[in-house]
């Protein structure tokens, strides 16, 4: 059995501090600090790590030269540095956008062009796309303003009645458009955030609204054109996840028309509520689509705060059956933007001052001890753990091989066990890091 060990913390911020720590045979007398590892368990399939090709850092990611465009690319999507294999798209402006706009502004959609697309956005993801063909997942945060009460991008608002089967056409072009552009949409949502009010693009759902709409008009409108774009729901926080799918999986035909739901991060774990959607729909897609930490707020002492909130998300996600986890923003500038509202946040990797080169941030790292070594099409595998004060995911991919990553937290160092079949590896975790293992069996 061969083991490769990567660790993060504090205090060294990188991936290359790789080992091969010892494996010994397992002894039926240990018993104490004990991490055991069960492949023979399996459940929910894992489709993969992502960011969101915002505006916002297709702008960012221009200001780089050739030479760090190259590298920036490398550091989230190849195998050497975030292996990410999906992106998430706003479809038309939102808060991470430099103004707000739409991709027609007619009622008979004759105007119809993502033209502003292919000015930061396409580009980001061509170059992307060229190490990897990466699933796409695409989200609204307005319709057009013709189409709402409010007749404005922002402040929320409401679809008109008079406009879903017009709505469903513009975003079934929208999936069109972007297939000749050559990508494939796997994945939409139906609104991001349907239950906000925001100063940016927004548009409120209730759950009735937001079923209707993708029962009777958005799925009817993608069968007709043979689109075969999975439609989630809600793209919403946790707390309000199962009860929202209760609602909407309760409508007639729902069940036929939604494959799933989409999630956010904002109003803390509530990972019960995604394993409670488990269980409850168990063939249903999960999926994390933003989150993010900062806030406008970028002090260097917070580093290991932000990272430790990703890397606990993640976890607790991970273990209660989530299918995919899409970070915010790819990169941002040093202020955390642009942002027309300026509603500035973090982000893994963001511009220096002078926009000559960037840095990561640690939560690039932490994300990295799940995504570099927690492939796509694996699926998450049982374990036990004596302590609470180790967080734990364990993971077989397509290979066989297992990865487990571990967590801590505390002010102090932890000693464990990892014990598979009859195999065991004694190890020691730093105060305030994390480690994974990628063992081949």
């Amino acid at each position: 059995m061969e083991v490769i060990k990567l660790e993060t913390n504090f205090k060294r911020k990188l991936f290359n501090y790789i080992s091969k720590p010892k494996v010994k045979n397992y002894s039926e007398s240990l018993e104490n600090q004990v991490i055991n590892i069960y492949p023979q368990i399996a459940y929910q399939e894992f489709l993969g790590f992502g960011g969101a090709f915002t505006e916002a850092s297709g702008i960012a990611y221009s200001l780089l030269d050739e030479t760090k465009k190259k590298q920036f690319i490398a550091d989230y999507f190849s195998s050497t540095g975030l292996n990410y294999s999906m992106g998430r798209l706003p479809i038309g402006s939102s808060d991470f956008s430099k103004s707000s706009y739409s991709y027609s502004n007619k009622s008979d959609l004759t105007d119809f062009n993502i033209e502003r697309d292919f000015e930061y956005i396409i580009p980001l993801l061509k170059n992307a796309n060229s190490i990897k063909s990466l699933q796409l997942l695409a989200s609204p945060w307005s319709p057009p303003k013709f189409m709402k009460s409010n007749k404005m991008l922002t402040l929320g608002g409401r679809l008109l009645p008079k406009y879903k089967e017009t709505y469903a056409k513009y975003l079934t072009r929208y999936i069109e458009a972007y297939k000749n552009a050559g990508f494939n949409i796997d994945f939409i949502t139906v609104q991001n955030e349907p239950n906000a009010v925001q100063t940016w693009e927004s548009c409120l759902f209730t759950a009735e609204e937001e079923c209707d709409f993708a029962v009777n008009y958005l799925y009817p409108t993608f069968k007709d054109n043979k689109i075969d774009t999975k439609i989630l729901v809600w793209d919403h926080n946790k707390e309000k996840l199962f009860n929202r799918a209760i609602k909407e999986l309760s409508f007639d035909k729902a069940s036929e028309a939604i494959s799933g739901f989409a999630y956010h991060y904002y109003t803390g774990d509530h990972f019960e509520n995604i394993e409670l959607l488990r269980d409850f729909f168990p063939n249903k897609l999960i999926i994390h689509t933003e989150g993010c930490t900062g806030f406008s707020n970028f002090r260097e002492s917070d580093e290991v705060k932000n990272a430790e909130i990703y890397a606990h998300d993640i976890l607790g996600d991970l273990n209660a059956g989530s299918n995919a986890y899409i970070d915010w923003n790819l990169i941002l500038d040093n202020k955390g933007g642009p942002n027309h509202k300026h509603n500035y946040c973090n982000s893994p990797i963001m511009l220096n001052k002078d926009n000559s080169n960037y840095i990561k941030n640690l939560s690039y790292y932490y994300i990295g001890q799940f995504s570099k070594i927690i492939l796509p099409d694996s699926r998450r595998i049982a374990f036990s753990k004596y302590t609470d004060s180790i967080e734990v995911t364990t993971f077989k991919n397509k290979d066989n091989s297992i990865a487990v990553v571990l967590l801590n937290k505390n002010d102090f160092n932890k000693e464990y066990n990892l014990v598979l079949d009859n195999n065991v590896l004694h190890d020691n975790l730093d105060s305030h890091a994390i480690v994974s293992y990628l063992i081949k069996i």
